[in-house]
């Protein structure tokens, strides 16, 4: 009898300290994944960092597409007219962002969002090619990212909401803007996601630049290939801790679903060679979206490298396909 008691408190001890230390490690997870300030002290994310860096594509024409438009948007930057901008959002965040003006009055604008811990300078070479084009260019730091106060990096599902504030932005500014949001990656993602809310009749169109199908299921390919672990429980695990934490829930952010929701057409663009997000993702989403839509697949680019791969059809493409939805004003 006592035996028995005794196995009872070692099985009922073990299962405790399990589950503790798998709380331990999906709050580590959610840390390291999630929140800028944990992510600069782990070493793990270094590694991941530089292992990213490796796996983007490495050529001459890449790097010298590169170095010119940084050039060109260098110079760009000295002459042209913008402001700083500031919005809170509804849980009192701080969100910054930056907007490039026209010398010449122009209802057409983009709203420019970047990717997972990056900021908004990032696409600042994009901005350039729309402020060529006419376009009022508006660049946010997503929530967590650059300038931008948050908890947790949103994954563009927190995002969504955000950047409606700065389509508000616009309204007040011009009550017959015609705006594109183009976003690339996660911002790409956002982008997608913002299509399955209801959304002012002056947004025209989307360009979505690799961006993941949902979050649940990026993070899954990325714990694999990070820390070798599984998806499951690991995720689930941290997605609970996430919201325990005051978080959102990750199995809640997909962008596939919210483009089977919507009617605005959707440029979809994707390099061959993406080793983060998977060429596949931007498949399932181009045959998910129900309004019109094209998907460009640029050959010999990695993650988020399309522009520099090949600038001419990267932005050839973009605009010939905005032109049919955005009127020349």
């Amino acid at each position: 009898m006592r035996k028995r008691k005794l196995l009872k408190r070692i099985i009922i001890m073990f299962a405790v300290v399990i589950v503790v230390v798998f709380f331990v490690i999906c709050n580590v997870l959610v840390d390291v994944a999630l929140v800028p300030e944990k992510m600069a002290e782990t070493e793990a994310f270094g590694e991941i960092t530089e292992q990213s860096m490796e796996a983007l594509v490495q050529t001459d024409d890449i790097e010298m597409n590169q170095t010119k438009a940084l050039e060109e948007t260098k110079a760009w930057l000295e002459q042209v007219r913008t402001e700083k901008l500031s919005v809170t959002t509804e849980d009192g965040y701080r969100l910054i962002g930056r907007v490039f003006f026209q010398e010449e009055e122009s209802h057409k604008w983009v709203i420019l969002l970047h990717g997972y811990t990056g900021w908004k300078e990032e696409l600042y070479p994009i901005g350039y090619q729309y402020a060529k084009q006419g376009y009022q260019v508006l660049s946010p730091d997503l929530r967590c990212s650059g300038e931008s106060e948050g908890d947790f990096i949103g994954m563009g599902w927190t995002d969504r909401l955000d950047n409606m504030l700065w389509l508000n932005y616009i309204l007040e500014q011009d009550p017959d803007a015609q705006i594109v949001i183009h976003g690339q990656s996660m911002g790409a993602a956002s982008a997608l996601m913002m299509t399955g809310e209801e959304l002012i009749r002056n947004v025209k169109a989307v360009v979505s630049d690799c961006a993941y199908t949902d979050v649940y299921g990026i993070f899954q390919k990325q714990i694999k290939e990070w820390f070798h672990l599984p998806g499951f429980p690991i995720i689930d695990g941290a997605n609970l801790v996430l919201q325990l934490r005051g978080g959102y829930n990750i199995r809640e952010a997909s962008a596939i679903e919210a483009v089977k929701k919507t009617n605005l057409p959707i440029l979809f663009i994707h390099g061959d060679q993406d080793a983060f997000i998977p060429l596949e993702m931007a498949e399932e989403l181009y045959d998910a979206a129900n309004g019109e839509k094209e998907l460009l697949v640029v050959e010999g680019a990695g993650h988020a490298q399309s522009q520099d791969k090949d600038p001419k059809g990267y932005y050839g493409t973009v605009f010939t396909f905005l032109e049919k939805y955005v009127e020349h004003k």
